[in-house]
């Protein structure tokens, strides 16, 4: 494969790189959002009701590009992997973040590529090897550091935002593991754009069901907010990742990623008021070192 020109890949790394700060700013605007009383339920809804109209045209947009035919029980396990990997992640993220700061959260799904490989483990029958426990116990550890500075700063609620948002990064490495036949068949874009519109039609179902007025007792902040979450946070993210994977590939982009969990770190100073710590960071430091030692290795076998 031949290797892309210096400026293409300046450029994948710059997609790369927003991308990743993008991404790690939806906590940021759920926290500011939060202060309005809004409801996890209706806020995801929110969320989902913008992003909703860019997922389908993406998905239009595919299907014309790219045709092909869907075989029996492919709707299905796209139906499974929306409602999984999109709708329950992203619910489960956002009820714990009532309860711990940006910063845990991030570095809390910053641990996916571990789930993977621990899932990987134990469906798959894949051994684990020595370097992978080594890298495995590293990020654990800077977790629980991170994890420590917000029970003495954020209080009681912490183990239980932390146990939400483990079971949110724990649902999406499922989807990870569950979605890779069917990735390499439909494809990226389109199996993205599909499961997104089935987990946003059931997070503006859920609203619906549970209170269907508080869509439209929501005030303008509350709006304009969401707009932002579901723009900038949510699709345009889910573009700059995919054209940068295509300039740089998928390990130099995941690597880039590291931006986010610092990103989030300093947005939630700057914005939120979160308090930082040296405690804390030292703790991303030890983590974002585990995952670089986990997937470097990867890549080498």
């Amino acid at each position: 494969m031949t290797a892309a020109p210096a400026p293409a890949r300046a450029g994948g790394f710059a997609l790369a790189a927003t991308g990743a700060v993008l991404f790690s700013a939806k906590a940021i605007i759920v926290k500011l959002a939060y202060r309005h009383q809004v409801d996890p339920a209706t806020l995801i809804a929110m969320r989902m009701l913008v992003a909703l109209p860019f997922f389908a045209a993406a998905a239009w947009w595919i299907g014309r590009r790219s045709p092909i035919a869907w075989r029996r029980g492919d709707r299905a396990r796209v139906l499974l992997l929306g409602l999984l990997g999109y709708y329950l992640a992203s619910y489960l993220d956002f009820l714990g973040l009532q309860y711990i700061s940006a910063g845990l959260e991030r570095i809390i799904l910053y641990l996916n590529p571990t789930l993977v490989l621990l899932i990987s483990a134990l469906a798959l029958r894949r051994p684990i090897r020595r370097h992978e426990v080594i890298a495995l116990a590293i990020a654990y550890l800077g977790v629980l550091v991170v994890f420590a500075h917000d029970v003495r700063f954020e209080g009681a609620n912490v183990p239980l935002g932390g146990a939400l948002v483990f079971a949110s990064a724990l649902s999406y490495a499922v989807y990870l593991v569950m979605s890779g036949e069917m990735v390499k068949r439909l494809g990226p874009v389109r199996l993205t754009a599909w499961a997104s519109i089935v987990a946003s039609l059931a997070c503006i179902a859920q609203a619906l069901v549970l209170d269907p007025a508080a869509l439209l007792a929501q005030p303008a902040p509350v709006w304009w907010l969401s707009l932002l979450n579901g723009t900038l946070c949510t699709v345009l993210p889910v573009f700059l990742v995919m054209f940068a994977i295509d300039r740089i590939g998928s390990a130099a982009a995941a690597q880039t990623g590291m931006l986010g969990p610092v990103s989030t770190i300093a947005l939630g100073a700057l914005l939120l008021g979160e308090p930082v710590s040296g405690t804390q960071v030292i703790g991303t430091a030890i983590v974002l070192a585990g995952i670089f030692f986990l997937t470097r290795q990867q890549r080498r076998v």
